[in-house]
């Protein structure tokens, strides 16, 4: 199952509203990404068909276990991949824009790598 960039996109937000919230709606989703609830209606409709959320009774979105699964490798990514930017001297706001790029392209063995290299060497928590 491949999803592209923009579905990540989403169920990154998802992921991270649900930390916050133990409901997550459409309006919230949109208001987090400045999307348009008809961009947003969308999206869900395809990440439902890809079987990653689900929507309850009251029309609440509920990531299912592999859209969670892939939410958390998603934010693990983002996160990571901004603290070391920030370590190398990027300033923040340039880190986490850069980062959200990078998530989504690179491979899981550079990832790998990455991950490798900070529990050796460490890198500051954000």
């Amino acid at each position: 199952m491949t999803i592209r960039e923009s579905g990540e996109m989403y169920l990154e937000t998802i992921y991270i509203l649900s930390q916050k919230s133990s409901t997550v709606r459409g309006i919230d989703i949109g208001a987090y990404m400045l999307f348009s609830k008809p961009s947003v209606s969308r999206a869900i409709g395809l990440l439902k068909k890809e079987g990653l959320v689900i929507t309850d009774e009251q029309g609440y979105i509920k990531l299912t276990d592999a859209g969670e699964k892939k939410a958390k490798i998603i934010y693990e990514r983002h996160q990571l991949i901004s603290r070391l930017l920030m370590d190398l001297g990027v300033d923040e706001k340039t880190a986490i824009e850069d980062a959200c790029r990078i998530e989504h392209y690179i491979s899981e063995k550079t990832f790998d790598a990455i991950k490798k290299h900070v529990d050796k060497y460490g890198a500051k928590k954000s």
